[in-house]
């Protein structure tokens, strides 16, 4: 039983990641999962606690299966932000800009529509903002101390969701690659400036009398 539910879950995953919700019908989704009609509804009485279990199935598994992935052999923080962002290029690439983020296709497509999901796409999105957060927490000494690293985190998972979106529709990585350059120009400023901001100032010496 478990084992079916888990089938029919991850059958719908990857339905809704390369065609999206709407145009993903129940018979598809049956025959991925090699499931019958009686088990879907056993689990899952409409279409939409299937769409919640997916996106319980991604925030169960976002540090595992996204984070960690591109991130864990990185020791800088700083450039873990970037080997996250280069995990979504790699994606892009190898599937010809066919996929994007599965949460972000979904909140575009689905925000309006199904308010009983906008919590679980908030709470994705919130755990990726986390999680960069934490990387800049980590390198916090060497940035302004005054920055607002929540919102630089939020500004990050922007940037993001624009560039993926952007080389979905351009069909091209030029603009993802555009907006991830001028991203590390801004941190790698940010740095600088944190670096003069917490250096020791030098304490003239004396003059030594005649």
């Amino acid at each position: 039983m478990t084992d079916t539910r888990e089938r029919l879950v991850e059958a719908a995953r990857d339905l809704f990641l390369m065609q999206g919700y709407q145009a993903t019908g129940i018979a598809q989704i049956l025959k991925r999962a090699g499931a019958n009609s009686g088990s879907l509804y056993y689990f899952f009485p409409t279409k939409e606690d299937l769409l919640i279990a997916v996106l319980e199935w991604y925030r169960d598994h976002i540090q595992d299966d996204l984070l960690d992935l591109h991130t864990a052999r990185i020791d800088d923080p700083i450039e873990r932000i970037f080997g996250l962002l280069d995990g979504y290029r790699k994606m892009l690439t190898s599937c010809n800009f066919e996929v994007g983020c599965p949460i972000g296709n979904l909140a575009l497509e689905l925000a309006n529509t199904h308010p009983a999901v906008r919590s679980l796409l908030l709470v994705n999105f919130e755990q990726w903002v986390d999680s960069v957060e934490g990387f800049l927490n980590a390198a916090a000494e060497r940035l302004p101390g005054d920055l607002d690293r929540r919102a630089l985190a939020v500004h990050i998972l922007t940037t993001m969701e624009g560039g993926v979106m952007l080389a979905r529709t351009y069909r091209s990585i030029q603009h993802f690659d555009q907006t991830v350059t001028h991203l590390r120009s801004y941190i790698e400023a940010l740095v600088r400036a944190g670096t003069q901001w917490s250096a020791p100032r030098s304490v003239p010496k004396p003059e030594e009398p005649e």
